[in-house]
């Protein structure tokens, strides 16, 4: 393939990305009753007010992306230094390309684009490694909230609840040793005759050792209590006579549910407002309030950044390097 082949492919390529996902957006926006209800409710209140918590909120999405940069760079210094900066414009990036696949599997290849070709397979290991260590903590955190709203909201016979309790902290210890061993993933594949021919792409798994899961793992803490507090300010904001406990734990189980559910994120807001409405409704009836919190937070969350992402989808480089030190 020629030079000037290669760069018209990689033209039209970025170009589709990027139509794709303002369309997409676009089209999502303009039909949103929930965000219309949010402005609705946002303008009973005083102007310095909402500028004031509104901005907090985006500033914690701004760590919030910065916290995966970080932990992005982390996971991948084994196979490639980058700098910190260019971590940041591959998840800007890869959130671009997720706004219009299924479970955001194109943040993947949004963000190993960055990478150098050879490396940008092992590059998607090491990233479902760090999805991983997030995954744990919303199961986790959300087993644990589930068993308290079921104490105190659900009336079932106390021997069926203890059960229920068990099964959780089995389901927690599944999560927390496969995670800190997730080594024996390696030995899995490479014991299976189909999947060895291939073990230079996930050989990288073999190189976490505890210490380093660790350390993601208290990545992806931070960005769970960053994106916890966003609910909870606008919750505390719009309804405040919600307990500090009961924020804490409904937003916990959203994520749980939410994290079992195959989604668009483009089209999954209606679907993450009906389920924030149906589980808070035990500790409040603010359903309004509740769904617009959620689109908002929707909204700040990903499609801001994915709109950011489309000026570094139009710097890749799809057959090259992309590296800037």
């Amino acid at each position: 393939m020629t030079a000037n082949i290669r760069k018209v492919l990689s033209l039209g390529i970025k170009a589709v990305i990027v139509i794709l996902a303002f369309w997409f957006i676009y089209r999502k926006l303009v039909v949103n009753e929930n965000l219309r209800t949010f402005g609705h409710l946002l303008g009973e209140l005083p102007g310095i007010e909402i500028g004031v918590i509104m901005t907090s909120v985006f500033l914690l999405m701004l760590l919030n992306w910065g916290l995966e940069a970080m932990k992005w760079r982390r996971l991948i210094r084994q196979v490639e230094r980058i700098s910190l900066w260019s971590a940041m414009e591959s998840v800007f990036c890869g959130l671009t390309w997720a706004v219009f696949t299924p479970n955001r599997i194109g943040e993947y290849g949004g963000r190993v684009f960055f990478l150098s070709p050879k490396r940008r397979i092992i590059g998607v290991v090491a990233m479902a490694v760090g999805n991983i260590g997030q995954m744990v903590l919303t199961n986790v955190f959300g087993a644990i909230a589930l068993c308290i709203f079921i104490y105190r909201f659900v009336d079932i016979d106390y021997r069926l609840f203890y059960a229920v309790v068990v099964l959780s902290v089995m389901f927690c210890l599944f999560f927390i040793v496969f995670y800190f061993n997730i080594r024996w993933l390696n030995s899995i594949l490479l014991s299976m005759r189909f999947t060895r021919k291939y073990k230079k792409f996930y050989h990288i798994i073999s190189r976490y050792k505890k210490r380093e899961l660790l350390n993601i793992l208290g990545y992806c803490l931070a960005r769970y209590l960053v994106f916890s507090s966003q609910y909870f300010i606008l919750f505390n904001w719009l309804i405040p006579g919600l307990h500090v406990l009961d924020i804490l734990m409904m937003v916990s189980i959203l994520f749980f549910v939410q994290s079992t559910l195959p989604s668009l994120d483009l089209f999954d807001v209606g679907v993450r407002s009906l389920t924030a409405a149906y589980l808070f409704s035990s500790v409040t009836d603010q359903e309004v309030a509740v769904i617009a919190c959620t689109a908002s937070i929707w909204l700040i969350n990903l499609i801001i950044p994915a709109i950011l992402g489309t000026y570094f989808v139009s710097k890749l480089n799809f057959f090259g390097s992309n590296q800037r030190h």
